[in-house]
């Protein structure tokens, strides 16, 4: 988690900046293999080299990466669960509780899909 208390701390919002790193705190706890890292400027885990979830902050939302095809998987969920999503990332909005049974149900789902990966980016 070192790797991220820089960006952490350029958080300027204390509640968003608590939650971030409530969030990069439990990833690295429910999946200790991760490797956590910084890459265009946003907090990411990679798995055996290929790339898993990234999260960037906006002014009203967090915003999780996790590729479209993760997302076009998870869409009725992620709708049902209250959160906007596009092509590339969905939006937890600062007032809206963290759904984690459904972000490690994405998570697990791009490490079972990625599992023969060895590229970085899906093809």
């Amino acid at each position: 988690m070192d790797v991220f208390t820089e960006y952490l701390a350029g958080i300027e919002n204390p509640q968003h900046q608590a939650r971030v790193e409530e969030i990069l705190s439990w990833v690295s706890k429910q999946f200790p293999d991760f490797v956590p890292r910084m890459a265009w400027n946003q907090p990411m885990f990679t798995d055996h080299g290929t790339f898993i979830i990234a999260f960037s902050v906006a002014k009203h939302h967090l915003a999780v990466a996790p590729e479209q095809v993760c997302l076009d998987h998870f869409s009725e969920e992620i709708v049902k669960a209250g959160y906007e999503h596009s092509k590339m990332l969905l939006r937890i909005r600062w007032d809206q509780p963290v759904d984690y049974v459904l972000l490690e149900k994405m998570i697990r789902f791009n490490v079972e899909d990625k599992a023969e990966a060895t590229t970085f980016w899906r093809k």
